[in-house]
């Protein structure tokens, strides 16, 4: 059940696009406005693919790590509900799993509701709080979570709306610290290298719309594991990425991807 009821929310300025309700359009929702749509009418059609490539790679990593026994997750950069959700597929696995959902934009407030409605063993929680504040975040996942137990952190497509200006590597390094061993940081991250012409494109349209972007290659995203131990098959592009039969359908992707355990004697 949730722990308490989210803030009112602020108003949702509709004049200029915000990478959550875009994100949304691209998988097909109905929670974006016009501003939102044109900008991810300008995008290549590649970037429908890498969205969905990211949700079915969320699928599969937190249903694992759930199957793994997993039962507490850390989800930021949660975007608009769109089912199932994260805590739908943990708590299939672990009904009494608890969840603390993150994100700063003020639509995805509107839809806490639908993240709140968790198994009657369990808890989901909503923060209203942005990536770049982590120590806020920890100070209010830590009124939901018991950080004495291992806790899986989900950054799920959200890296890349973090230019290097803003010190990505210290942030996930900060909220990786808090992690104990057993702990699993989950990522995806859109790729300068793979595709270099579609990457420059996907940036000088966002940048249009007033959103920056740090896409990044291999090598640097490899970066945010650093002290972790990376889970089989490593750091590899989103749809091969996979754990259990069946393995997805082989595919393009732009997307790179990959899950690693706090080892036991915690990070270097």
């Amino acid at each position: 059940m949730p722990t308490g009821t989210p803030p009112t929310p602020p108003r949702t300025d509709t004049t200029r696009a915000q990478p959550a309700r875009v994100y949304d359009w691209l998988l097909g929702g109905k929670d974006n406005y016009p501003v939102d749509e044109a900008v991810g009418r300008r995008l290549p059609p590649q970037a429908k693919d890498a969205a969905r490539q990211n949700r079915a790679f969320m699928h599969r990593a937190t249903a694992w790590l759930a199957d793994q026994g997993v039962d507490q997750f850390l989800d930021i950069g949660t975007g608009i509900p769109t089912e199932p959700n994260l805590h739908q597929i943990v708590q299939r696995v672990v009904p009494a799993a608890r969840i603390v959902y993150v994100d700063n934009d003020p639509i995805v407030l509107r839809h806490a509701e639908a993240l709140l409605v968790s198994s009657p063993e369990g808890t989901t929680e909503y923060v209203q709080a942005d990536v770049r504040d982590p120590g806020g975040i920890l100070r209010s996942a830590r009124d939901v979570l018991d950080f004495s137990r291992p806790v899986a952190l989900s950054l799920i497509a959200l890296l890349h709306f973090l230019p290097d200006d803003q010190d990505p590597q210290g942030i996930v390094r900060e909220l990786v610290d808090a992690l104990p061993p057993g702990s699993a940081l989950v990522l995806s991250h859109a790729a300068s290298d793979l595709h270099s012409d579609l990457a420059r494109q996907v940036t000088e349209e966002y940048a249009r719309a007033g959103i920056r972007l740090g896409l990044r290659t291999r090598d640097e995203v490899a970066r945010f594991f650093d002290g972790l131990d990376l889970v089989d098959p490593g750091l590899v592009t989103a749809p091969e990425w996979f754990r259990t039969e069946p393995a997805p359908a082989e595919e393009d992707s732009g997307i790179h991807a990959g899950v690693a355990r706090v080892p036991s004697g915690g990070t270097a």
